[in-house]
């Protein structure tokens, strides 16, 4: 679907601006980006309240925080008279409730398109303003009005295909990555992870004797320097701070790939056909979900946060030996893909105009 009229603008928080400008100089149609100030209320799945009191610089957050949201309702208000959009799709995060309730206020249609098995909060209080909605997951999993929710999946680049012999020798070869290795590729979400860095690197250092393995770890900008001096030097190990363009050629040139458990990555994944190490952030109930979903479904093995750096090596030394582990874990994540999501999330879109 392609329309020559369309104009698009990105609202995004300014931390996320930088990789926001690398991701949309890559895509076909042109899009502007925006940004407002943001937060987010921090709520923890393992915290009781008494956590929150014994960590009341987290309350102090959330009330600063607070204010971000009230300062980006009152930008995304302006924005949206300036831009007079006929839609605002939001796919959750903190950074779209202020947009969305500015649509609602504008009279602006407002779709929404919640990939996670949990609904997250932002999602949840922009479901009853909603024209229509998008779910990643079989609805089942949900409890929105049911007459506006259609389940399409997690839309995914179009380019992303199943991942044969051939087609991760070609995206070798185009990233300069060895053909005679077995290839971990470790991804820490969109600000990266520092337990996913820790432990990756942990693992690596425990094999720099053996010649066989490469770790690949997208470390997030934050984090690239300490990585790096973590490693220390090591040439079984590789770190980029960041991927902007065709993020999918990575992950489809690895023999496993560890990662945090967001829907759109183990969409991603599943499209690829690949096996995945997924460690949901503890912090986060709904990659918690996510993770024990594939995770029933042997399409992932899950490990967590806090066990991470004692079990990461043991579980890659198993999964790199056994072929057949592998493909099985692959061919049940692939199950879980929907090729035509962009598509029919796009239609959704259009048809709310």
């Amino acid at each position: 679907m392609k329309d020559d009229d369309l104009e698009v603008l990105f609202v995004c928080d300014k931390g996320f601006r930088e990789q926001a400008r690398g991701i949309m100089n890559s895509v076909s149609a042109p899009v502007s980006i925006a940004t407002i100030p943001s937060g987010k209320l921090r709520r923890y799945a393992h915290f009781s309240w008494w956590h929150y009191v014994r960590h009341f610089s987290i309350i102090l957050q959330n009330v600063a925080d607070s204010i971000k949201t009230a300062a980006g309702f009152l930008k995304s208000l302006w924005i949206i008279m300036r831009f007079r959009p006929d839609v605002v799709f939001a796919k959750g995060g903190f950074v779209c409730l202020p947009v969305g309730l500015a649509a609602k206020l504008s009279g602006v249609p407002l779709v929404i398109h919640d990939s996670d098995v949990r609904p997250g909060l932002t999602n949840k209080l922009l479901a009853r303003f909603a024209t229509a909605i998008g779910t990643g997951m079989p609805l089942e999993n949900y409890n929105y009005n049911s007459s506006i929710t259609t389940y399409v999946g997690v839309p995914i680049n179009s380019s992303v295909k199943p991942i044969t012999p051939a087609l991760r020798a070609a995206y070798r070869t185009e990233l300069a990555l060895p053909m005679d290795k077995k290839l971990v590729v470790a991804v820490g979400g969109g600000l990266g992870s520092v337990v996913i860095n820790h432990a990756i690197i942990d693992t690596a250092l425990a094999h720099k004797d053996d010649r066989s393995v490469l770790f690949y770890n997208v470390t997030g900008i934050k984090n690239f320097d300490d990585a790096v001096a973590r490693a220390d030097d090591s040439d079984r190990y590789k770190a980029v701070a960041f991927v902007y363009k065709d993020m999918y050629k990575l992950l489809g040139a690895a023999d496993v790939v560890v990662t945090r458990a967001s829907a759109t990555t183990l969409q991603e994944l599943a499209g690829l056909g690949q096996a995945v190490v997924a460690v949901p952030a503890k912090q986060l109930g709904d990659q918690q979900q996510n993770a024990e979903l594939f995770a029933k479904y042997d399409a992932v093995v899950a490990l967590h946060d806090d066990t991470l750096g004692q079990v990461l090596d043991a579980t890659l030394v198993e999964l790199l030996r056994d072929d057949e582990r592998r493909t099985k874990l692959a061919s049940n994540l692939q199950r879980f893909a929907r090729p035509h999501a962009a598509r029919d999330m796009a239609t959704i879109i259009m048809a709310a105009i």
